[in-house]
This record gives C-alpha cells, sequence and structure tokens, in this order.
C-alpha cells in the first residue's frame, strides 16, 4: 500500500506519498480501506515534532478516517463483517490506503453518512460536542467567545452554541473567515488584528461567560475578555504556546481555567457509538452541517498541510483516496 510518511521533523516537504508494508488484521481490530482522511492540526504538530510520535520512522501522520472494513483479525468481531463501511476518530497511522484499527474505536456509518462527510466531521465535531456539553455545559442566554471561528472545529463550535441558545461572538483572522462564522450563527465577528478585548467588552459589558481558546498564545487576552466568575476551555495552541499563568490570577477574578482533549471522553465502544450518534442526528436535522475547505488527494499531503498552515482555509480539509 502507500502512506503519507515521513522519517524526520519538519515542514511539509519532509511528507512522501511512499509504498509501505501492509497492516497485518490484528486481534480485536479490523483493517479499513480509507476513502478519506481527515487533516487536523494535530497532524502539523505531530510533523513539526510538537507531538510525541510513536514507533520509528518512517511515521505515518493521521488520526481520522473513514472506508470499508476489508480484514478482521481473530477474536468476537463485535458486530463487524467484512464490507462494512466505517469511520473513526482517534486511531493512529490513517493517512494511508490501508489501517488497522482497533474494533472499539470504529463507528458504523449510516447509509446517509459519506465517507468524505465522516472523515470531515469525526474528530472535530466530537470535539466541539464534548467542549459544550463536558469542559463547560454551556446553557441558554450566556455569551461564548470562540477563538478561530472559521476553522473546522470553530465552525461547528459555534453553530452547536447557537443551537443551545448561546450568543457566539467570534474571532477569525480574514474577512471571509469572519463571514463564515457569522454565516454559522455568531453575532459578531472580530479580527485578530484588532483591539478584540476592548471590542468583545464593549459588546458584553464585565465579560463573556466563557472562551473556547484554541489559538494557545492568546490565553491571557482570553483571560481579560472573561467575566468575573467565568471560564476559559483550553483546547489546542495554534498560534503557539500559552504563556505561564500564575493562578492568583484566576483567584482574584474567579475564574476557571481547564483544558479539554477528546480522549479523555471517548471512553469505550458504547460512549463512542453513543456521542457520534448525536452528531450524526444533528447533521441529519439540519441544526449542524459540515463545511468542507478543499478535497485533496492523500498523495498530495504536503500540499494540503501548507494550506492549513497558510490559514486561509475555511472548514475542513479531507484527504481523498480514489
Amino acid at each position: 500500500m502507500h502512506a503519507l510518511t515521513f522519517d524526520r521533523f519538519g515542514p511539509p516537504e519532509v511528507l512522501q506519498w511512499r509504498e509501505v508494508a501492509d497492516p497485518a488484521a490484528a486481534q480485536g481490530a479490523a483493517v479499513v480501506r480509507i476513502a478519506a482522511a481527515g487533516l487536523n492540526f494535530a497532524d502539523v504538530y505531530r510533523r513539526r515534532g510538537d507531538y510525541h510520535m510513536d514507533a520509528t520512522p518512517p511515521w505515518i501522520l493521521g488520526y481520522e478516517g473513514a472506508g470499508t472494513i476489508v480484514g478482521l483479525g481473530t477474536g468476537d468481531p463485535g458486530g463487524f463483517v467484512v464490507g462494512d463501511r466505517v469511520g473513526f476518530a482517534d486511531a493512529p497511522r490513517a493517512n494511508a490506503e490501508l489501517v488497522c484499527v482497533p474494533l472499539d474505536k470504529l463507528v458504523p456509518l449510516p447509509a446517509d453518512i459519506s465517507f468524505e462527510l465522516a472523515a470531515a466531521v469525526m474528530l472535530q465535531g466530537l470535539t466541539a460536542q464534548y467542549l459544550v456539553h463536558d469542559s463547560y455545559a454551556v446553557r441558554a442566554g450566556e455569551t461564548a467567545l470562540v477563538h478561530a471561528a472559521g476553522g473546522g472545529v470553530g465552525l461547528l463550535l459555534t453553530q452547536m452554541l447557537v443551537a443551545k441558545g448561546a450568543r457566539v461572538i467570534a474571532l477569525a483572522s480574514t474577512e471571509a473567515k469572519r463571514g463564515a462564522a457569522v454565516h454559522a450563527g455568531a453575532s459578531d465577528a472580530f479580527g485578530y488584528d484588532s483591539d478584540w478585548v476592548e471590542q468583545v467588552q464593549a459588546l458584553r459589558p464585565g465579560g463573556v461567560d466563557v472562551v473556547y481558546e484554541s489559538v494557545g498564545a492568546t490565553l491571557v487576552h482570553s483571560m481579560a475578555a472573561t467575566r468575573t466568575g467565568g471560564a476559559i476551555v483550553f483546547y489546542g495552541f495554534a498560534g503557539g504556546n500559552p504563556p505561564p499563568v500564575d493562578p492568583r490570577s484566576l483567584m482574584d477574578r474567579s475564574l476557571t481555567l481547564t483544558g479539554g482533549d477528546l480522549w479523555n471522553v471517548l471512553t469505550g465502544s458504547v460512549e463512542r457509538r453513543r456521542r457520534a450518534g448525536e452528531l450524526f442526528g444533528m447533521l441529519r436535522g439540519g441544526s449542524l452541517t459540515a463545511t468542507i475547505a478543499a478535497r485533496v488527494p492523500m498523495g498530495q499531503g504536503a500540499e494540503a498541510h501548507r494550506m492549513l498552515e497558510g490559514r486561509g482555509t475555511i472548514g475542513k480539509l479531507v484527504l481523498t483516496i480514489d
């Protein structure tokens, strides 16, 4: 098979579409022929060396994909059979023609959920879902500030917040992204090149109830935009690592700073399927729409990484295999 690999950390140019050995059908796992895979900033972090990589090079990127089961390992198949359409959000080496996925991480795909749609929403949709339910239980009438609101998670998060009755103030780097955030339901949108803390406080005197912080370097500013007794949910650092936070600054204003990681809420196959079912239901019901920024052949993965790092894309980049 072919896979998107790299043997040293660095820029997109380190990525190569090369032939590697096919994965074996391990016990308690299935071999999935990938039709589409989602590209996420976590893939960029791993390529740069910001995240730990397991095994030895050449490494294969990707944690999110969708396709068809073509092989099953020994043991209980968990109800799966060869030919089933499946998706997953947290299994490594997804940027390949074939990937071995533990059965408990697979989610059956309904007939009306395409491979590309599954690859576009599994990881980012489940992330947005836990952010509004688990990290901070948003209530109707509250105001949320969403960073990177024109990105894949940001657009889904905005829609979910609006569906729960919250007001959303969006932050995005370009006019086009701000327009996309408003189209997704944000009441207002500001750019990072403005004094957005002052603008947010003018709209919401005293500060917002919750900030969804995914930029990292803006953490201190996010705290300044939050009301006394409010919360900041930190779940990414696309713009660089955050500065150290003095706990006194939290105590003095009764702020809550919490971290968020999807892997901590996907606690098993039952929970994974439940959350995915709710996500698919929102897509089916029309309260949630996925925006696919571009479909890029997986063999051109380096170009897709450049597009993502360039921050010009609106929505999700999907890697495809014919």
